[in-house]
């Protein structure tokens, strides 16, 4: 792989959509850092940075981490962490037009803009079929689905032989009620970076390594 193959690209879509599959995939082939900002969240709270501590706050009372604290822990990721250097790919942020504005911001101060926005596109239905068979390997977070992509042992991790769980929040009631929120929120997101030109959608119903080809395509690195 050429060294000058980089990406800096933010990964949208719904729960279920396959980010969690296709996100590795991009980190492996581009050398690039993964900022999910759950794992942000929960990495900066257990090294205890300022962010964390003032993140942890918010989040015992139940709150909704501000778009600021969420902008800084991005800069910091991208300032710090030494995988970002071949670029990076966000999951889970922007989730709303503040955050998106805020965002580009950011990146432009650092002279680091997106190059791509690529929106996973999966109907409802399918999504709720795919969840609700998810199964999860919780230390690594490794996912499996009964149907789809079943363990080699039923309900044990392929590689560590440990046991799979189901998240509780992988039911039809809570994943509705995501949806809901999901499009609520996230999609005037497409709309921003349709008008910004970096937009690309992937038809996320496809099988796995068909979407793979599909985002190669997009990001214009087939």
């Amino acid at each position: 792989m050429a060294q000058e193959d980089s990406i800096r690209m933010v990964l949208i879509g719904p729960p279920g959509a396959g980010k969690g599959t296709q996100a590795p995939n991009l980190v492996k082939r581009f050398n690039a850092a993964h900022l999910a900002t759950g794992d942000m969240l929960r990495s900066q709270v257990s090294k205890g940075t300022e962010l964390g501590l003032e993140a942890k706050k918010i989040m015992d009372k139940g709150g909704l981490v501000s778009d600021d604290i969420m902008v800084n822990m991005i800069k910091d990721e991208l300032l710090n962490n030494a995988a970002c250097k071949n670029g990076f790919i966000l999951d889970g942020f922007p989730r709303t037009i503040p955050q998106a504005e805020k965002l580009d911001k950011m990146l432009a101060e650092q002279g680091r803009p997106l190059e791509k926005a690529v929106e996973l596109k999966v109907d409802d239905d399918l999504l709720v079929a795919r969840i609700t068979g998810r199964l999860i390997h919780p230390a690594s977070g490794r996912s499996y689905h009964k149907l789809f992509n079943p363990p080699k042992t039923d309900m044990v991790d392929d590689i560590t032989g440990e046991p799979l769980i189901q998240r509780s929040d992988d039911n039809v009631d809570a994943l509705k009620k995501r949806l809901n929120a999901y499009h609520e929120q996230t999609e005037p997101i497409v709309d921003f970076y349709k008008k910004t030109g970096i937009w690309e959608g992937v038809d996320a119903a496809q099988p796995p390594a068909t979407v793979w080809e599909s985002i190669l395509k997009c990001i214009g690195k087939n």
